[in-house]
């Protein structure tokens, strides 16, 4: 229930955002309009048909792609036969009368005297309108859409993409509504309907010309999407938080546990019991440890920490789940991390292996390739940790990084529970280094950002981004939080591989460090690139994977630490430049 309110209010908010804007003109022709007959089901197609697509693209690969390019020019050309007929009924129907009559039975939008709406009209236009409308993937589409790749074509996944879907039909139908009143007024002040008419059909037609020419994607990648984002943002933490640390504020503080213990009675923790632990059964492989189950496992507290090699919150939350591990192991915890890939290239056990061993971690891992711990635990977060007690049940959570103190005193009040006599003792603090250090929090205003065109956002090359095709692409002058590309590039579902030598890719940041997961390509051959921060060599601001001059080399997939701010953090063009073909490009990260 939490996930369809957080992916209504999600969608609600999406008439904030530029990306609304190529679909408003198709919207507001149908102002003055009876609501029931005609603005309802237009908005109840464009949902429908937006949810359905939305699902497909998540889940389909390029195929859905393509499918949804056919339906955008179907849709083009249905709503530009909408537009001249709005524009003038008598010019369309001499150039073409046959689909003209067609189109003006369908829609009902030729605005001839008495003509009337119908329902069926109403929803065609709605399904039109939906194939073009493009969301921004914000914090809440993009947790939508991680979840619907991760589970698969399922109705949960529909319904929260309808959710998202309805809660931004919700915010258009009240400002058609206003939008309508203002319409109705100005016909009946100044007797001039035809004319508005014909206003309506020439920003329909611009509208179709915007999306037709790719503009949409262009010019409004150029507007920013920082505040609605926030609001997002917002929404997202407030519910998530009240979700999933409600129980928490009842439980392990952050403060140090009393000096004086009543040793006459067993020490019981007044963490609440959230349920029996699921199964570990399904893990593909177990790295550092043969297989372990819930039963064998009785008697010992356990953390379950799942996470994935190339997450930037997971790497920064390594350096705590290794000293806990440590620390309590001979107290009676078991450390047990569940790898669940969110990349291709997470699913190579082999991948995995290297990461544990430049981790340094030595605790258990279980390759949770098909998701089936994952489901389990009805888990949705990269990095999550569950503690189970010595009797098998759930009794803390928590979801992202931070709360170290928290987590960690909850372990100790487990591990009490089950008999240890440990002594009170002062939280881990790690001496983390390059990408696990902590982020600089108060200066971030970058989020991260993928280079497959499943979840791309913020592409300003000039050329259209081309699907699973090897296209030739230019820089433009990117804005805060836009990207580019430079030189030949096949963009994939969730990655962009360069084809040629001497491509590059370049980012408008503001973050004291950025991060890129970068990979070799399909040969394994080391890729040589060259980093420069407003055209500049890093010096001092280099990250931990390039040095002062911006040399660094790509041996394996994973993600590089490429910049860390040695001053004050402020707004920089970063560009990578690569001198060798087939590196394949992921996703930015900052901290």
């Amino acid at each position: 229930m939490t996930l369809l309110i957080i992916a209504y209010l999600g969608g609600a908010l999406t008439i904030l955002s530029p990306c609304i804007l190529p679909i408003l003109p198709f919207v507001f022709a149908r102002a003055g309009q009876p609501f029931i007959k005609s603005t309802l089901p237009m908005l109840i197609g464009m949902s429908a048909t937006f949810a359905i697509v939305a699902t497909l693209a998540s889940i389909g690969g390029s195929w859905a792609i393509h499918a949804n390019e056919y339906g955008r020019l179907a849709a083009i050309t249905l709503l530009a036969i909408f537009g001249v007929g709005l524009l003038s009924p008598r010019t369309a129907s001499i150039i073409t009368q046959p689909v003209v009559d067609l189109g003006n039975r369908l829609l009902n939008a030729s605005g001839r005297p008495g003509s009337v709406p119908t329902a069926a009209s109403s929803f065609i236009l709605g399904v039109a309108t939906g194939l073009l409308w493009a969301p921004c993937a914000g914090p809440i589409l993009g947790l939508l859409l991680t979840g619907a790749a991760l589970n698969g074509a399922n109705l949960q996944t529909t319904f929260l993409l309808a959710a998202y879907a309805a809660g931004a039909a919700t915010s258009l139908a009240i400002a058609l509504l206003v939008g309508g009143r203002v319409f109705a007024g100005m016909k009946q002040s100044l007797g001039v309907s035809e004319r508005i008419r014909q206003v309506l059909g020439a920003a329909v037609l611009a509208g179709v010309a915007v999306i037709a020419l790719g503009l949409d994607t262009g010019l409004l990648a150029r507007l920013s999407y920082t505040s609605t984002s926030k609001l997002e943002q917002v929404v997202l933490d407030q519910l998530r938080d009240n979700d999933a640390n409600a129980p928490l504020s009842e439980v392990a503080s952050n403060g140090a546990m009393p000096a004086a213990v009543d040793r006459t009675q067993p020490f019981r923790s007044n963490l609440p019991v959230e349920g029996a632990a699921p199964s570990l059964n399904g893990a593909v492989e177990w790295l550092n440890s043969p297989p372990l189950t819930t039963e064998e496992l009785r008697g010992k507290v356990v953390l379950i920490d799942f996470w994935t090699y190339s997450c930037i919150n997971c790497i920064r939350t390594v350096p705590y789940v290794r000293a806990w591990a440590e620390k309590y192991k001979d107290q009676g915890l078991v450390v047990i991390g569940v790898h669940a890939p969110e990349f291709a290239f997470e699913k190579k056990i082999d991948n995995v292996r290297k990461a544990i061993k430049d981790f340094k971690i030595g605790y258990p891992v279980a390759i949770d390739n098909d998701y089936k711990i994952w489901r389990a635990f009805e888990n949705s977060y990269w990095p999550a940790h569950y503690l189970i007690d010595a009797k098998g049940q759930i009794r803390y959570h928590h979801f992202g990084e931070g709360n170290y103190r928290q987590t960690e005193q909850a372990i100790q009040d487990l591990l009490r529970e089950a008999g240890s006599e440990m002594l009170t003792t002062t939280p881990v603090t790690p001496d983390a280094k390059g990408a696990e250090a902590s982020p600089d929090l108060k200066n971030i205003r970058s989020g991260e950002s993928y280079l497959g065109y499943k979840r791309a956002v913020g592409f300003v090359s000039p050329e259209r981004l081309r699907a699973d095709a090897a296209s030739v692409y230019s820089v433009s002058q990117p804005r805060l939080n836009e990207w580019a590309l430079s030189g030949t590039w096949i963009i994939g579902a969730e990655r962009a591989v360069l084809d040629r030598p001497d491509g590059s890719i370049v980012y408008r940041f503001s973050a004291r460090d950025l991060h890129l997961v970068l990979g070799p390509g399909a040969t394994g051959k080391p890729v040589r690139f060259q980093v420069t921060i407003d055209g500049k060599a890093p010096g001092s601001s280099h990250g931990a994977d390039t040095d002062a001059a911006g040399h660094g080399t790509i041996s394996s997939t994973k993600l590089y630490q490429l910049v860390r701010q040695s001053g004050e953090v402020e707004e920089r063009t970063f560009e990578i430049r690569f001198l060798d073909p087939g590196v394949e490009a992921y996703a930015f990260t900052f901290g």
